[in-house]
């Protein structure tokens, strides 16, 4: 996954904060996947983690690397529930009873706000980090390009095209996603979680994090 960190002059970025950034970014993108289908009572969906940064050591944890700017140091890979459908096949009752429309139209959705929730899920760790407010007015969805997040919204419009022909629509239907994404981060439990998962992914001296290593940390007890 391609990432575009855009910055102004004024704004300096070390590689270990883009490192962190990247860290929770991804563990957002798993954080929704795992807890938010689980919310909405949706089939569980393969993922895993991958860590790749170019000098890293073997067996040395990827928060004592550098990184260049350009290249990415985790990226979660799977974890989508819908690949590919015909256009429109969602809004046409010739292919789906109403049951199967609602449920594919909700893991259309679900789809769509896990890709969300990692742009924002480190929107929100920046924020906090340099003790700035954070509120949905603050930062919209246009605002998610500059947390890594252009890649992730390319993939959301592809969805929109899909999910939605109408492209009318389209406006009014990514606001109500980004808002839906807002109130997972949201939640004190979910932020808990993306902590949790962020602090294992750059302690981790794997190559991979396999799903199971995420969900169990993920499920750790809230608890100190």
């Amino acid at each position: 996954m391609k990432r575009n960190y855009q910055t102004d002059a004024s704004y300096s970025i070390t590689d270990q904060d883009l490192i962190k950034q990247i860290a929770f970014h991804e563990a957002g993108h798993a954080a929704a996947i795992y807890l938010y289908n689980k919310q909405k009572q949706l089939p569980p969906v393969y993922f895993q983690i991958t860590i790749k940064a170019l000098d890293r050591q073997i067996n040395s944890p990827l928060n004592t690397c550098s990184l260049a700017h350009d290249h990415y140091a985790a990226v979660v890979e799977g974890g989508r529930l819908i690949h590919s459908l015909p256009v429109a096949l969602i809004e046409s009752a010739h292919y789906f009873s109403s049951t199967e429309q609602d449920a594919y139209q909700t893991a259309f959705e679900a789809d769509m706000i896990n890709l969300l929730v990692g742009p924002l899920a480190e929107a929100k760790h920046v924020a906090l980090r340099d003790d700035e407010q954070f509120n949905a007015k603050l930062v919209n969805i246009n605002a998610l390009h500059n947390y890594g997040g252009t890649s992730d919204l390319n993939k959301v419009y592809e969805y929109l095209n899909i999910f939605i022909a109408d492209r009318s629509r389209h406006k009014g239907k990514v606001a109500e996603l980004f808002d839906k994404a807002f109130q997972f981060i949201s939640s004190p439990t979910h932020w808990k979680a993306i902590e949790r998962l962020s602090d294992y992914i750059l302690k981790n001296k794997e190559n991979i994090i396999s799903c199971e290593e995420a969900i169990a940390v993920l499920d750790e007890s809230k608890t100190p």
